[in-house]
């Protein structure tokens, strides 16, 4: 890009525009303890699970409440977090969130049973609702237009060293120290994150934020809570059609319905819905949840395939996750010069075709497959989401005025948390389904009870088969192949998934703009429109 695309002095503070890369670094810390507490608990989850002392002894069920619980509280209240910075300051809610954050962290690591861990992880996910959206938000009220691609590219390869510190922080943890210690870790970040917060990172909100829109804020807390939560549930029964689960879900859908109807009509609303009629922004936002659908549904099998059906321990799992983030930290930086080269929709539309290849080579993996073969996909992986999320975060951003950023990243993490928390459940549901119809007719000589506790789950079979002895030794190879059966029908969902998010980025992202002519390049302004 020339000169000509920028304004000739920054609209920031040059205070501010000075230190910019250095408040990225902050922002990136907050980012980093969101997205470790996440990865870290994946490895954590079989230890978790296991009697205490060792763990809590937590069910399947109980395990996907303690990632759910964080979910359902965070995509919930994303949308007002985002509001409430715009309007009273994106640096106060980043902080007070990340003390919320640390505080839940701490009762979490001291939980004495699953039921306190499934609390203090909500708690979590209220803090987390208000770091997530400000961090990006602050970003885009630092850095000019330009380097915003750029800018976003580091945030989002952040993302990526986050999941590669985890599993292997994660596994370095409870190696050495009990289970509690994978929450306790993040105690002295947030500590060292609010410090820095406030010593070097400025304040910004919306200078016209007019009225609260209080009857929006509570629609969209009470429809993506009833959405998110009859979704969660119909993953836990693994039957969506329940009446308790269609109830939930419909009620929330038609709250989010008049959510909508309320804000086309109202005088001073939350978010102009006017946005979505943008193809472009609409196309960008669905790709995200799409994708999230697939990467969270999928991903959260991968664990028990390394540590129940291959033997791998919590260390050696997080290492043999290292090639997915080691891709993201490499290529999320630089997704934008691929975006320069290709443009947008050829960038995004390659990068989930590759992910739903990757996702679709879970098929071919066994009980004794080469492990470097997973480690490949794992980084193909890692490759196709950093060519997906750095470009669509861009399109998102740049798409609302400025002073409007933390409601736009609220929107992104909201669709993002949705997508991730249908994917978990959907997905989880059908590997539970798949499992248990593998399985059932190899419980046959267990006492009733027993054989339905045991079909619930790889790990509940092998529980048993471990109690019974040499007589529960056939359990062992019967569980494993009906865990890749299940493994592989879950993974060719998540594939198709994926190829449906190419499809809606090739139809409605921009292809590769045409030159401008000198002094036209960029637009600068066009993300200021309205201020």
């Amino acid at each position: 890009m020339t000169s000509p695309a920028v304004p000739a002095a920054p609209r920031i503070p040059e205070a501010v525009h000075r230190r910019r890369w250095v408040i990225l670094g902050v922002l990136m810390l907050s980012l980093l303890i969101v997205v470790l507490d996440n990865s870290i608990l994946n490895v954590a989850i079989k230890t978790i699970s296991t009697p205490a002392p060792t763990g809590l002894g937590a069910t399947q069920s109980e395990l996907e409440w303690a990632i759910n619980s964080y979910t359902l509280v965070f995509a919930g209240l994303l949308f007002t977090a985002g509001l409430l910075g715009d309007r009273v300051g994106r640096k106060k809610v980043l902080i007070g969130g990340l003390v919320v954050f640390g505080v839940g962290s701490a009762l979490a690591a001291e939980s004495g049973s699953p039921v306190q861990l499934i609390a203090f992880r909500a708690l979590m996910g209220l803090g987390a609702a208000f770091v997530m959206p400000a961090t990006l938000a602050v970003l885009m009220n630092v850095f000019e237009r330009e380097e915003q691609p750029k800018a976003i590219g580091i945030w989002a390869g952040g993302v990526g060293l986050a999941i590669a510190i985890g599993p292997i922080t994660g596994g370095l943890l409870l190696d050495h120290f009990w289970w509690g210690s994978v929450f306790l870790v993040n105690v002295p970040i947030v500590i060292l994150a609010v410090v820095l917060m406030i010593a070097l990172v400025p304040d910004s909100k919306d200078p016209k934020p007019g009225r609260i829109d209080l009857v929006g804020v509570v629609l969209s807390i009470v429809g993506l809570v009833l959405l998110v939560y009859g979704i969660i549930k119909g993953g836990d029964e693994g039957d969506f059609t329940s009446p308790q689960v269609i109830a939930t879900i419909v009620a929330g859908l038609v709250v989010l319905v008049g959510f909508v109807v309320y804000e086309k009509r109202s005088d001073h609303p939350s978010i102009d819905i006017d946005y979505f009629k943008n193809k472009v922004f609409s196309a960008a936002i669905a790709a995200i949840a799409l994708v999230f659908f697939a990467l969270m549904g999928v991903t959260f099998f991968s664990v028990f395939y390394t540590q129940s059906v291959r033997g791998y321990s919590p260390l050696q799992t997080g290492a043999l996750m290292l090639p997915l983030a080691v891709a993201q930290l490499i290529f999320a930086p630089r997704a934008r010069l691929v975006v320069d080269r290709f443009g947008v929709r050829a960038t995004t539309t390659g990068g989930l075709v590759l992910l739903a290849a990757m996702l679709a080579a879970f098929t071919v993996l066994d009980a004794d497959t080469p492990i470097w073969l997973l480690e490949v996909m794992f980084f193909l992986m890692g490759t196709g989401m950093a060519h997906v999320m750095t470009p669509t975060s861009v399109v998102i951003m740049q798409a609302l005025p400025r002073e409007k950023a933390g409601s736009a990243s609220a929107l992104s993490n909201t669709f993002r948390q949705v997508g991730g928390a249908l994917g978990i459940a959907v997905l989880g549901s059908v590997l539970s389904t798949a499992y248990r119809g593998g399985i059932e007719d190899k419980l046959g000589l267990l006492p009733a009870g027993a054989r339905d506790a045991a079909g619930g789950s790889i790990e509940a079979t092998l529980g048993i088969a471990e109690k019974l002895g040499p007589r529960g030794e056939a359990l062992v190879g019967a569980a494993n192949d009906a865990f890749l059966h299940a493994m592989h029908v879950t993974a060719l969902w998540g594939a198709a998934v994926a190829l449906a998010s190419a499809v809606v980025t090739a139809l409605f992202l921009p292809g590769k703009p045409p030159a401008a002519p000198a002094g036209q390049q960029g637009e600068p302004e066009r993300i200021g429109a309205g201020r």
